[in-house]
């Protein structure tokens, strides 16, 4: 039996693939795994899918003076540097080592192509926060209209962030901002679980902050994948406060930005937004204040006008009121000198009739006409029933008074 060693095998299986891959090929494939070694090379992991089936797995190279060109040049094309779950279009030459077997050397890339995914990858994304019904959610919301009380959500080494704060601090107006940092990784793998477990301790306390900002500044364009994400994007859109986007990037719009209340440039834009709405405020506020003003001078004026109208119709009424009054007075003294004696001599001549009766009727005139008084204990009798048999009784005449006592029959 004739055999070969399992070395004479790889040999001929590496001539055989120089035979047929004489040139390099360009490849589709979807990154499974990416490590940037120390010394400048990059090691992926390259795979195939069918629906959630792994087809095909090479393994795949760039070394350090490639990864050096080809790195800058994909992201500044992208936006996005090469991650897990990105499709590529690369130029490979197949090498085949006999002690380490089939590795793919990655010599080119077309960043178009990944382009296209990534669209493709965002509209999904955007899709699903429509269906989920969220994606309008934040943008809905009425921002505060003094927005001074504000949690910041960056890195604190972050230039961006020294750049807000000394931004609003410093403003022309000299409004007072309050600021609270909430620290989170603004780049890499971590950005997305940072950022959420950032908003989770704000949400904890909505009442103390009128507005979010998540600022970033600076930095790659590749990193702004993070906020590419649906997890941090679901979050955002139901957030119960204004969340404003200044994630420091001048080309494209990264997911964040769509579904954020506002989206700015830079986070010093950011601030001067911030600075722009309370400052408007302040404007209406002067605004009113000179509208109030002016129309108070304007009420006073005409109140003062027809102050004096009506002062002098006062004082013309006044003096017609004392003139009739005074009239009036001279008529109630004419009465009082003409009527007044005329009544006391009427009252004169009523009083005397009245002496004249009672003087005729005055007990001392009816006995001198022979009429008599008759009293018991001091009590005149009007009916002879109230007298009895031995009742002693006074009799008054017109002259003296007879003592007696009446007798039994």
């Amino acid at each position: 039996m004739n055999s070969i060693t399992l070395f004479e095998l790889n040999q001929q299986i590496g001539q055989t693939l120089r035979t047929a891959f004489d040139a390099p090929v360009w490849v589709c494939a979807e990154i499974s795994e990416v490590r940037e070694h120390a010394g400048g090379h990059c090691y992926l992991e390259l795979i195939e899918r069918d629906e959630n089936q792994i087809t095909a797995k090479a393994r795949a190279t760039i070394w350090a003076f490639t990864y050096k060109m080809l790195k800058p040049y994909f992201e500044q094309q992208t936006g996005q540097s090469l991650s897990a779950g990105m499709k590529i279009l690369v130029s490979v030459a197949v090498e085949f080592h006999e002690a380490y077997s089939l590795s793919l050397n990655i010599k080119d890339i077309d960043p178009t192509y990944s382009v296209g995914d990534i669209t493709r990858r965002r509209l999904q994304i955007v899709n699903r926060l429509r269906e989920d019904g969220v994606f309008d959610m934040n943008r809905e919301l009425e921002m505060p209209l003094v927005p001074q009380r504000i949690a910041v959500i960056s890195s604190p080494t972050a230039a961006g962030y020294g750049d807000f704060i000394n931004q609003l601090e410093n403003n022309r107006c000299g409004f007072h901002f309050y600021c609270k940092l909430f620290p989170a990784a603004m780049q890499g793998a971590q950005t997305e679980e940072s950022v959420i477990a950032a908003l989770d301790k704000i949400y904890n306390h909505t009442d103390l902050f009128d507005v979010v900002v998540i600022i970033r500044g600076g930095g790659a364009t590749a990193d702004l994948s993070a906020f590419d994400s649906y997890g941090l994007a679901y979050h955002c859109a139901q957030f119960p406060l204004p969340i404003v986007a200044g994630i420091g990037h001048q080309r494209d719009e990264t997911i964040l930005d769509l579904i954020a209340h506002t989206s700015v440039k830079t986070p010093t834009a950011a601030a001067e937004m911030l600075i722009a709405a309370v400052s408007q405020i302040a404007d209406f506020l002067d605004e009113t204040q000179t509208e109030i003003s002016q129309a108070a001078k304007e009420i006073i004026r005409s109140k003062n006008e027809n102050l004096r109208y009506f002062s002098k119709e006062l004082s013309q009424a006044v003096k017609a009121i004392l003139l009739q009054k005074r009239h009036n007075t001279d008529m109630i003294t004419f009465r009082i000198k003409n009527v007044v004696p005329q009544i006391f001599l009427r009252k004169q001549q009523e009083l005397s009739v009245f002496e004249k009766v009672l003087a005729l009727n005055s007990p001392e005139n009816i006995l001198k006409k022979g009429y008599s008084i008759t009293t018991k204990n001091g009590k005149t009798i009007f009916d002879s029933r109230d007298l009895r048999k031995g009742d002693k009784i006074e009799i008054r005449f017109a002259k003296g008074v007879g003592a007696y006592c009446i007798r039994p029959e």
